[in-house]
């Protein structure tokens, strides 16, 4: 009689595959509260490691971070029409406290720019305060009607930025900086991700912005998922909070600002565009465990060889962990390691250590072979480095080879139903067309130029609408 696999086939039902996956691999729980999450420690490890990347890259940008309040009062979100009618359906909003009515109501932060710009009105007083930088690592709360664990959670983990500008093209290309060199290169250099950078429409981009730019990236079925985004805000807060400097010709005037955003979103991403049937596939530049060295049996002299090939490996800049626990059957802990992704598995065994060998398992393109135990230090680095390539090559293709060219709103609704994407010229599909495809739940994820740049205007000439269902 076959064996029950150990995850729901993706090609049988795809969305328990992703919980059975979430569950299994210990990424994550649901909380008590409907639509909370508990992240668990392997899970949020992935975050961490994602943290330190971005972090590092957004101080590279210039920016510096700071910490803002939970709690908002809820008038300040009233200053600005769009964007308290674009969170409204989401908000928690806290009346009572300390066993009283409150006198104003606050609302837990669902995002943080009207709190900030309350703080960069008192902070910013003359252009030599500008540009004003600043990132926020911080929780939110947005309240779920159809939560699913990463993708969509009442409270959830995030990194917001926020700046302000003298002008509106320093502000312009700040935005696509942190876009560019911020998400893109994270997404692809670290997460192994393919993703579409593209520009929103005005019926798709942020409650407040006058232009969203996105990152855009395509599921292992299908759809898309927006990984990040990146805004230009205009002056649209500015006024609404007084947000004014001294300019050099001694005029008052009101800043330029952004504000840009990624979650623990991206962990759903990894899991949706890297896991296969058989679990997690981390990205060797992510994981937090690189390579794990396992005893087979517990074997006195085989425990001694993997807890030194531990301490070499680790020496040779290898983030490494050492599995002993040989009261575990040991095909119980290679089936937990593969579906935790971990990239490299070296097993051994007493025969192993008679012929000075170990077996070594690739997650990534799969397959095992025996190595020499000596030459795993210098071979592990190569190895990490050409699955890297492989994940975000194998990404690549699949929306390359999944995305079709179309001509009619009929076509791009048949292209996303069947489990793609649809390129329509947007001159073709306009607003019209775009609020069609919404009867049909497929929406208009980005416009890219006809060269496959970001455009720099609203449905320019030769822009391309990227059609699709989205989580």
């Amino acid at each position: 009689m076959a064996k029950a696999p150990v995850l729901t086939p993706r090609a049988v039902d795809f969305p328990r595959w992703y919980q059975d996956l979430i569950n299994k691999a210990e990424l994550a729980d649901n909380g008590p509260v409907r639509g909370t999450m508990v992240i668990r420690p392997y899970g949020y490890g992935l975050w961490e490691r994602m943290q330190a990347e971005m972090d590092t890259r957004i101080k590279g940008a210039g920016a510096a971070n700071a910490y803002f309040p939970l709690f908002i009062p809820q008038s300040y979100l009233t200053r600005e029409a769009e964007h308290v009618e674009g969170f409204a359906p989401e908000l928690a909003v806290v009346t009572h406290a300390g066993g009283k009515e409150l006198e104003e109501p606050v609302v837990v932060r669902p995002t943080s720019e009207t709190i900030v710009n309350d703080y960069f009105a008192k902070w910013v007083q003359s252009y030599r305060d500008l540009p004003l930088l600043i990132n926020q690592w911080a929780n939110v709360v947005r309240w779920e009607l159809r939560p699913r664990v990463f993708l969509r959670t009442t409270e959830f983990l995030w990194q917001e930025g926020h700046t302000a500008h003298a002008t509106y093209e320093d502000a312009r290309d700040y935005a696509a900086r942190i876009h560019r060199e911020v998400y893109a290169d994270f997404m692809e250099n670290v997460l192994a991700m393919d993703v579409l950078a593209g520009r929103k429409t005005a019926r798709e981009r942020f409650a407040g912005a006058v232009n969203t730019l996105t990152l855009e990236g395509m599921m292992g079925d299908g759809k898309a998922l927006q990984v990040a985004t990146s805004h230009e805000l205009g002056q649209n807060f500015a006024k609404a909070f007084h947000t004014r400097y001294l300019s050099k010709d001694g005029r008052q005037e009101y800043v330029w600002q952004t504000s840009w955003g990624s979650t623990t979103r991206m962990i759903g991403a990894l899991v949706m565009m890297h896991g296969d049937d058989d679990g997690l596939r981390v990205p060797p530049r992510l994981a937090q465990i690189q390579a794990v060295v396992i005893a087979v049996k517990d074997d006195e002299a085989v425990l001694a060889e993997v807890r030194e090939l531990g301490e070499r490996l680790t020496a040779a800049g290898i983030r490494v962990r050492v599995d002993d626990r040989t009261d575990t059957p040991f095909g119980r802990r290679a089936v937990d390691w593969e579906l935790k992704g971990v990239p490299v598995r070296i097993e051994v065994g007493p025969r192993d250590l008679e012929s000075g060998r170990a077996m070594l398992a690739r997650r990534i393109p799969g397959g095992k072979e025996p190595v020499a135990l000596d030459a795993l230090p210098a071979l592990l680095p190569g190895i990490l480095e050409a699955d890297q390539a492989l994940l975000l090559r194998q990404s690549r293709e699949r929306r390359e080879s999944r995305t079709v060219d179309v001509a009619t709103v009929a076509e791009a609704v048949e292209a996303a139903t069947a489990g793609g994407w649809a390129r329509i010229p947007w001159a073709d599909l306009g607003e019209e067309g775009e609020a069609e495809l919404a009867e049909h739940a497929v929406t208009v994820r980005c416009l890219v130029a006809a060269d496959g740049s970001v455009p720099d205007t609203d449905g320019g000439p030769g822009d391309v609408a990227i059609v699709a269902r989205a989580y």
